[in-house]
């Protein structure tokens, strides 16, 4: 059956699930262009679908803010049709084995902050700000951070006057509890510095991995929000951004100490993170972990295939074809050349919660790959790619199995920079233990992990 919106906007496969809502894939019939279907069936006990959708209209037209194409009523439901946007941040973050490094952080952290900053500045409090709520964009938006799910935001002021909504207490908690802020816990009013005490909290979950109040017990929703208050009351800003660098306990205090209608210094918490970025080294090339992590299981993919190939044309001259084929040593070894290049150089935590890295060590890091980010792709190619055609060269002399990598290391091209030195480095102290290794770098074992993040997303 073809359903419709709209008339020209027909329905797809369900994508996602928002506060409100489920999102559909969808297509313009005249354009052929791929949109976002959100339905909300009209006896909802809260509908909310019309009043977001008169949301994102009024705040069309800023960086990150996706575009509501149509809106109305369609048979049984309300239905808004925008922008089809990427993966979630929640999405990448399990992608990327529940990790992301610090650099992806920061490159994430200033594009929130310019989203909770440009919503403010239109009057509007979010009231809902974690992982789930930011998409990346797909295309030549794929770099841009994109924030959904505004049915739960708020005007927190008058649009002429500027005057501030009165402070009040006993309120409900609204919005996702392992993100709130202590004074919704409270039951206080939220307002500007609330959006941003959670986009902290986002942050260090995503340096982490896990926020200490999560997993707590409890038999009703009533106690579990109270564990986690009372855990969140009891840990110290130290304790909570414990080895990671001082700008994050910096930016959590800051949002503890505003007041209830200050304006947010957003210049000077974005600053934080950039000159912590400048004293990492880093650049701000949009080259985030899931683009890196990406590139290299393309990379693992067609080196198996030119093997595979290899050993194919072989077969017709090589008797031993069946024991070759048999024997996963090559492509481990550039399985592991690549995934362990990744895993160095952007991964410094190497997923353990028990040692985060100093920034010495992290600036040594990055020094000594020679700001690689964006040379990366192509030295990487060149490099495996000769390491393939070596792999090649000893099938044909019958010894390939009693090489080991030290001894293939001489016969790779002199390293013209620091990215193809360190993936000679990487080959010469990975020895021969590669399906061991190998089990060290598969993803964790989470209920919510998903490397089949769907089409369109790395368009």
């Amino acid at each position: 059956m073809d359903l419709r919106v709209g008339r020209k906007f027909r329905i797809g496969r369900k994508i996602g699930s928002g506060s409100f809502g489920d999102i559909y894939h969808g297509t313009n019939l005249i354009s052929g262009e791929e949109v976002a279907i959100k339905l909300e069936s009209i006896r909802s006990r809260h509908p909310q679908l019309d009043y977001e959708s008169r949301v994102y209209k009024y705040l069309s037209g800023g960086v990150g803010i996706p575009f509501v194409r149509w809106f109305g009523r369609e048979g049984e439901y309300n239905a808004m049709v925008m922008d089809l946007l990427g993966p979630s941040l929640e999405d990448l973050f399990n992608y990327c084995h529940r990790k992301f490094s610090f650099k992806t952080v920061i490159m994430l952290a200033l594009q929130m902050i310019c989203r909770i900053q440009y919503i403010h500045g239109r009057s509007f409090i979010h009231r809902d700000v974690k992982p789930d709520n930011f998409l990346m964009g797909v295309g030549r938006r794929g770099s841009t951070v994109h924030v959904i799910d505004l049915g739960l935001s708020k005007k927190y002021r008058d649009f002429n006057t500027h005057r501030h909504i009165p402070y009040r207490e006993n309120k409900s908690l609204t919005g996702t509890a392992r993100y709130a802020s202590v004074n919704t816990h409270l039951g206080i009013e939220q307002s500007r510095r609330d959006d941003l005490e959670s986009l902290g909290y986002v942050l260090i979950y995503f340096c982490k991995g896990s926020l200490p109040w999560q997993g707590l017990k409890a038999t009703t929703k009533k106690q579990k929000y109270d564990r986690i208050l009372e855990k969140k009351l009891c840990i110290t800003v130290d304790s909570l951004c414990a080895g990671l660098p001082k700008e994050f306990s910096e930016f959590i205090l800051y949002c503890k100490n505003l007041k209830f209608d200050e304006r947010p210094d957003y210049l000077y918490v974005a600053k934080l993170f950039k000159d912590l970025s400048i004293r990492l080294d880093y650049h701000n090339d949009h080259l985030f972990d899931w683009t890196m992590l990406r590139y290299t299981k393309a990379m693992v993919e067609k080196q198996k295939d030119l093997l595979e190939n290899s050993n194919s044309s072989d077969s017709n001259n090589n008797s031993n074809h069946q024991d070759d084929k048999k024997n996963p040593e090559s492509f481990n070894k550039i399985k592991l050349l690549t995934m362990r290049k990744f895993a160095n150089h952007f991964h410094y935590c190497n997923n353990n919660d028990s040692h985060f890295p100093t920034v010495e060590e992290i600036k040594l890091q990055s020094i000594s790959n020679n700001n690689a980010a964006s040379s990366l792709p192509s030295e990487l190619l060149a490099a495996i790619d000769k390491s393939m055609e070596n792999l090649r060269k000893e099938s044909t002399t019958n010894d390939r199995y009693s090489h080991n990598l030290q001894q293939q290391l001489p016969i790779i091209p002199s390293p013209t920079t620091a990215v193809t030195a360190a993936v000679a480095h990487n080959m010469y102290t990975t020895g021969k233990d590669v399906p061991n290794e190998l089990q060290n770098i598969q993803p964790a074992n989470n209920n919510n992990n998903n490397n089949n993040l769907g089409d369109n997303i790395w368009l």
